[in-house]
């Protein structure tokens, strides 16, 4: 059993094995049947989605942008997110940011918070094998700011020992 295919990691991993899924979607006569799309996405852009496809404003606030141009045809006025940002608490905190084909992983956070970040490039690397973290400092640094600035502490589930 290889769910995963090429891709490192697994469920609650952030690595591309554990956070990639593809987007099903039908909509006779208005989804055109057998498209495709390599439009980067996450979850909290559904609600946006829905929303605009219903006509209706999009609760605020919120992260999410509408995918409703990709999935009826238009990609020339699909928004694009600047960068995607997770983080998990559990087995030791991580945290992870996608900019383009840019992916930026840093583990064990809870008590190291400044541990190292591995990057690879999608693009490139689908796999996630080669950490090309010392040979990209600037693209490090961007992710770094990311993720020092692009989350909301919170106190239910802290990301780092004491803190959120």
């Amino acid at each position: 059993f290889d769910s995963n295919g090429p891709l490192r990691g697994t469920k609650r991993d952030l690595y591309e094995g554990g956070i990639r899924v593809p987007t099903v979607a039908c909509w006779p006569g208005h989804i055109a049947p057998g498209s495709v799309s390599d439009h980067i996405s996450a979850f909290w852009d559904y609600m946006p989605t829905f929303a605009d496809l219903a006509g209706a404003p999009t609760p605020s606030p919120c992260d999410g942008i509408s995918m409703a141009p990709t999935l009826l045809g238009q990609p020339q006025l699909q928004r694009k997110h600047e960068y995607l940002y997770w983080e998990f608490t559990e087995q030791g905190g991580k945290q992870g940011v996608r900019m383009g084909d840019w992916k930026g992983i840093r583990l064990e956070v809870r008590d190291r918070p400044d541990n190292p970040i591995e990057l690879y490039n999608l693009a490139d690397d689908l796999g996630e094998e080669h950490n090309i973290a010392n040979k990209h400092p600037g693209i490090v640094a961007k992710i770094e700011n990311i993720m020092k600035t692009g989350r909301t502490p919170s106190k239910l589930f802290p990301l780092f020992r004491g803190k959120g």
